[in-house]
């Protein structure tokens, strides 16, 4: 469980190491005389992910043939020196195929943070056929991510170490393993990686985004964010608000939040997701709920499961056993989509005769491991940027005083989401402040898409952003679905409402429902 973000469980992948060098036939110059914004991408066919993106084959040609196109774009390193050091950041294209005339780049960010834009981007690609009618289809690593300046806190080995960690300590000796876990992560992040640690903030990104628009040539930004990809589009509209074009922003960060206050909400969302995948395993009448007589013993059932494997785990992908926390993670993963539901139950039916393979390749679809045993900087660049973007510093003894309020939001996921605030002790960069600035005066109308079945990010999120952004500029669109996210997840009326403005400005009334 990505903490305290979520990630679109759709756009997550097979995933493997870092690697130090980019990867040869994507590449770029930086204009001589520093003006970065004159610099040429010198677009070409795309070779396999890095590992650090995680891995694989290089994207199939789009249906009719297509194909994606990457480059590297320079930024620079500290945006306070705007001539002086710069890093590489990896893109990826698709070009609009028409018909109808061109109206510029859409830019997707798929949330994380730490997600690799280069490597899922083409994954959707079908998804957004009708977007790229009139669009050039782009996404990219953000800076701390993948083959941008990918940030690197520890090795494989110790990375599956580190995930089989106990998370929910219950006794002091639990809680001093678990901390100096935390800290020897944090450490490995500061050593491998202390360069670009102070500079990837979301408000990094967002500068970067606006150097992208300018090198796409486009005078308006157009852009679709997932998850935390609505935080760092409405960071890009606060600072960039004249420069706002057609944005819509899916599976809503609430950006009033602290952190602890997004793991609490999350605690509650993941409880409602859990709540509805039990009562729809026991309402359904064609078959018997093989986990469940009713949807209390479905849940009671899990929560025993988990119980249990805190002293005794189970075998999950050899030599690796399924642990409370491997398996509380998994369960987690399979909640971010409805599709996911079947496989929970069987991955469940599997752990209760003590098999936890299916639970495991949740678990690590969630870290960004590979079955090969690879790891994607996933989890790293979620850490890095999260706690360079958040002021806050928690200790154990505010997190015990804190644990009662959790366990009442979830049962199930309270402990996890509760400990995992102590990700950013002992990080060794400041945070930048106490949640992130969204308002955007003189903005354009951005569209807010909220769930009312997300776990991640829950549905409150995305009036709260409406409200954020200020008067007259968010304009939200509800729908009453399952999962994280809603475009591109079953409704018509959500993905034809995104379509038309997205296509062809059609701005629905502010308040918009889809059943």
């Amino acid at each position: 469980m990505q903490n305290p973000r979520g990630l679109r469980a759709a756009a997550l992948t097979a995933t493997a190491v870092l690697l130090s060098a980019l990867v040869a036939g994507c590449g770029g110059d930086a204009p001589k005389d520093g003006d970065l914004t004159a610099q040429n991408l010198a677009w070409k066919d795309c070779p396999a992910p890095s590992e650090s993106e995680g891995g694989g084959a290089a994207p199939s040609p789009l249906p009719e043939g297509a194909q994606w196109q990457c480059a590297t774009m320079k930024a620079p390193l500290d945006w306070s020196k705007p001539k002086g050091d710069t890093i590489d950041i990896a893109l990826i294209r698709a070009q609009a195929s028409g018909p109808g005339k061109r109206i510029g780049s859409l830019i997707f960010n798929f949330g994380g943070p730490g997600g690799s834009g280069v490597s899922t981007l083409p994954s959707f690609g079908p998804d957004y056929a009708k977007l790229r009618t009139r669009y050039d289809l782009v996404s990219f690593d953000p800076r701390g991510v993948g083959r941008s300046a990918g940030v690197r806190c520890e090795s494989d080995a110790q990375l599956d170490r580190y995930f089989q960690q106990d998370a929910m300590p219950d006794n002091r000796a639990e809680q001093n393993a678990f901390l100096k876990n935390t800290k020897q992560f944090n450490a490995g992040c500061e050593k491998n990686s202390a360069k670009i640690l102070p500079h990837v903030r979301t408000t990094d990104a967002a500068r970067d985004m606006d150097l992208m628009r300018q090198v796409l040539g486009d005078s308006k930004i157009h852009y679709f964010g997932i998850s935390y990809g609505t935080e760092l589009g409405g960071v890009y509209a606060h600072l960039f608000p004249q420069h706002v074009g057609r944005a819509v922003l899916d599976a809503v960060v609430d950006p009033t939040e602290t952190p602890e206050q997004s793991s609490l909400g999350q605690a509650r969302g993941f409880q409602l997701a859990m709540d509805n995948f039990a009562r729809a395993c026991v309402s359904d009448k064609a078959t018997k709920c093989p986990i469940g007589n009713s949807a209390q013993d479905v849940e009671n059932r899990i929560a025993a499961l988990l119980k249990k494997l805190d002293s005794r785990p189970i075998p999950g992908l050899f030599p690796r056993q399924l642990t409370q926390t491997a398996a509380t993670n998994g369960i987690a993963q399979a909640l971010y989509s409805k599709e996911l539901w079947q496989p929970l139950t069987e991955g469940l039916q599997q752990a209760y005769a003590g098999d936890g393979r299916i639970l495991m390749v949740l678990s690590d679809a969630m870290n960004g491991r590979s079955q090969n045993g690879e790891y994607s900087n996933l989890t790293s660049a979620n850490v890095a940027i999260n706690c360079a973007d958040e002021k806050q510093r928690y200790d154990t003894a505010y997190v015990e005083r804190k644990l009662p309020e959790f366990r009442a939001a979830s049962p199930l996921f309270g402990d996890f989401l509760a400990w995992s605030m102590l990700s950013c002790t002992d990080w060794p960069v400041a945070g930048a402040a106490e949640h992130a600035d969204v308002s955007a005066p003189g903005s354009a109308k951005i569209l807010v898409v909220g769930n009312t079945g997300d776990p991640a990010t829950p549905y409150a999120g995305a009036r709260k952003m409406v409200d954020a952004l200020g008067k007259g500029v968010g304009v939200e669109l509800t729908w009453k679905g399952e999962g994280h996210g809603a475009y591109g997840s079953g409704s018509d009326c959500v993905d034809s409402t995104v379509n038309a403005y997205l296509l062809h400005g059609t701005v629905p009334r502010d308040g918009k429902v889809c059943s």
